[in-house]
């Protein structure tokens, strides 16, 4: 049995939403399960009960009752969920609206701003903000997408917009014009809500100029509401169709608002892929799905409730910010942190949590294998009190550092590490509060209602070896379909290839873990394919190329990922043109194209020179490989590739990168 770090005591298990949930599903089914294991496998093989238990006890608020549960629940395709259901993503958001001294955020930005809004106060901005949309005509089918920091006004603009069933999309404002218009182009946005910058590690960034580029070349965007953010009032003149947050908004201080009553299974959300194999793919998800599989993940297995105050390192860009403002529809108070969350030094997010009486504090890996990579001790240096769940994901923790959240953070608290992604916007795998953690088992257990395996190439479940990570039925929030994907092509593609050959049709998410048959948790061990991720963040290796490949010096490149440290770091392979040569002057260029036009979390640690690039006969680039020779892995496919003999210099330079 691996090591114990921490186990909840008969107090807290008594008290978690978990427990009361297992009492809620014995009444309503008339069983007698003791256990999160034995939930689980009722969960699996009852799918359709589960998620039926999960509506009623999540307070779904629907104008109509759905007729049954799930429609051909065998099909990934075309199944559908909750059919005849009538609800709306925004009302059950702000069911708590008429609290007037409950608050719903608190908001600090790296700048030292602070901002505070109430739920009722949250509810009379986004009246005002749906009754001026509704006025532009903005309704079914339409696209509100938001460019923007971490803000308020940011979840204000999405609430309006599902209000009217309109679709929500958002990228954060560290993007730059390029990777917004390689996303927002394809799904041709009616309304932008921005802001004139934003702050990072101390700095100040104007957005205006970016948000200009963008406009100019999105002809479907007829207006754009500018949220002040690094001055007071900024001059919006050189924005098209511009007007200032403030002014956007109806005079009203309580207009009337009509939640329009959708199908469960209606567009809510588009959520943009890494955009390694070329633009980022626009996955459509629907509002009752999301909100019901977000539900699960925050009252069950991040045991959240009214009382307590959450927060995650996110932004827009990351399906963790659509994940954090679901907690209003339990009426958690959310605080939204913009910024770096090591600026001005390590204890800026736990001089937060002390000061806001935190409870749920939400970060990556990356962050908290530096922490303890530095050998800090916020338990000694903060109060913390107040906090009893720590929530990870991004990326894979190791058990070092999960030690020493126990010695130097907190003895006594929940590590809630999970998996998941953009593609589902809820996890796979996550924390279970009534259930023991192991140091070198980071995720305690797989999620109710997913039948999650680990898959060899086989196609066969397998424990305690690294495998394919797959879901076995379809889950209510799997995309509806991909933008501009009419035949469903690029989603099979994306998913559900890779077994075929098999005989099994299952969701391959591109992650290699471990089921642990001791305990049935879960290691992660990264993806296996070609995303990067540096602290967490994915990145598509073509928005590298796409804008390195623009300068003339570069005949060609390829990014890669290196596990290091305890993250990953960029490596980025040139292939100079003839006449040129890789000075450093060239090198702070790549930088600096990369992180004006891509963002900052592009840009590589290493720029190195390679004589030749490898390349499929189909003439793709082959980033698998290369990833696998600087590892140490073998390379089983040299005789797909069109020049095998590229791979030999980075068998020679492998050793010099360790």
């Amino acid at each position: 049995m691996p090591k114990l770090l921490w186990a909840p005591s008969e107090e807290q298990i008594k008290q978690t939403n978990m427990t009361g949930f297992i009492e809620f599903v014995n009444n309503e089914y008339n069983l007698d399960l003791t256990s999160y294991h034995q939930l689980y496998n009722w969960s699996i093989e009852n799918i359709p009960d589960f998620w039926a238990a999960m509506w009623d006890y999540g307070g779904i608020i629907a104008s109509r009752k759905y007729k049954t549960v799930v429609d051909n629940f065998d099909d990934f395709f075309t199944v559908e969920w909750f059919p005849g259901a009538r609800l709306n993503f925004a009302e059950n958001l702000l069911r708590y609206h008429d609290d007037k001294n409950h608050l719903a955020f608190i908001f600090h930005g790296e700048n030292q701003r602070s901002r505070r809004m109430t739920y009722s106060e949250l509810f009379s901005q986004v009246t005002r903000f749906a009754k001026t949309l509704h006025e532009l005509n903005v309704t079914l089918g339409d696209c509100v997408a938001g460019y923007i920091p971490n803000l308020i006004e940011t979840v204000i603009a999405m609430l309006a917009a599902t209000s009217l069933g309109a679709t929500w999309a958002s990228c954060g404002a560290e993007l730059g014009p390029t990777a917004v218009l390689d996303r927002f182009s394809q799904i041709e946005p009616k309304i932008i809500i921005t802001s004139d910058g934003y702050f990072y590690k101390g700095k100040t960034f104007s957005s205006i100029n970016n948000v200009e580029q963008v406009i100019r070349e999105l002809p479907s965007v007829e207006r754009v509401i500018v949220t002040p953010y690094i001055k007071e009032t900024p001059n919006i003149d050189t924005i098209p169709h511009s007007t200032h947050y403030l002014e956007f908004l109806a005079p009203e201080t309580h207009p009337h608002i009509k939640f329009e009553q959708l199908p469960f299974s209606h567009p809510g959300y588009i959520m943009f892929s890494s955009g390694t194999t070329g633009k980022p793919k626009c996955m459509v998800q629907s509002t009752g799905g999301v909100l019901l599989t977000q539900l699960r993940d925050l009252i069950l297995h991040t045991d959240v409730k009214k009382t307590d105050r959450i927060t995650y390192n996110t932004s827009p860009s990351w399906m963790m910010w659509n994940w954090l403002n679901c907690s209003l529809a339990v009426g958690a108070t959310i605080l939204l942190y913009d910024g770096n969350p090591l600026y001005p030094d390590w204890g800026a997010m736990w001089k937060l949590i002390q000061g806001e009486k935190i409870t749920i504090f939400g970060t990556s890996a990356s962050y908290l294998h530096y922490l303890s990579g530095i050998g800090a001790q916020p338990g000694k240096k903060y109060d913390l009190s107040s906090l009893r769940v720590i929530s990870q994901t991004a990326s894979p923790i190791s058990s070092e550092a999960m030690e020493w959240l126990y010695k130097e953070v907190k003895k006594d608290f929940h590590f809630n590490s999970i998996t998941g992604g953009s593609d589902l916007n809820a996890i796979f795998a996550g924390g279970c509060p009534i259930l023991p953690l192991y140091a070198e088992v980071p995720i305690q257990c797989r999620a109710l209602g997913m039948k999650v395996e680990a898959y060899n190439d086989k196609a066969v479940a397998v424990r305690d070896q690294q495998a394919e990570l797959v879901v076995e039925h379809p889950f209510p929030s799997a995309p509806l379909y991909f933008w501009n994907d009419p035949k469903n092509k690029k989603y099979e593609q994306a998913y559900f290839t890779f077994f075929k050959p098999t005989g099994k049709t299952v969701w391959r998410h591109g992650d290699y873990i471990i089921i642990h048959r001791e305990t049935e948790g879960i290691t992660v061990f990264g993806r296996s394919d070609a995303v990067l991720k540096p602290s967490g963040v994915r990145i598509g290796t073509s928005e590298i190329y796409n804008t390195v490949e623009t300068l003339p010096e570069i005949e060609d490149s390829l990014a890669i990922g290196q596990n290091w440290k305890g993250d990953q770091r960029i490596i980025l392979f040139v292939k100079i043109t003839e006449g040129y040569s890789l000075t450093e002057e060239l090198k702070n260029k790549i930088k600096k194209i990369l992180r004006e036009k891509a963002s900052p979390r592009h840009v590589p640690t290493l720029i190195l020179e390679t004589p030749d690039i490898p390349y499929t006969f189909s003439m793709k680039k082959v980033e698998i490989a290369v990833t696998n020779i600087i590892h140490g892995k073998p390379v089983t496919n040299r005789g797909a590739l069109s020049n095998p003999e590229s791979l030999d210099f980075f068998e020679k330079i492998r050793f010099d990168l360790v």
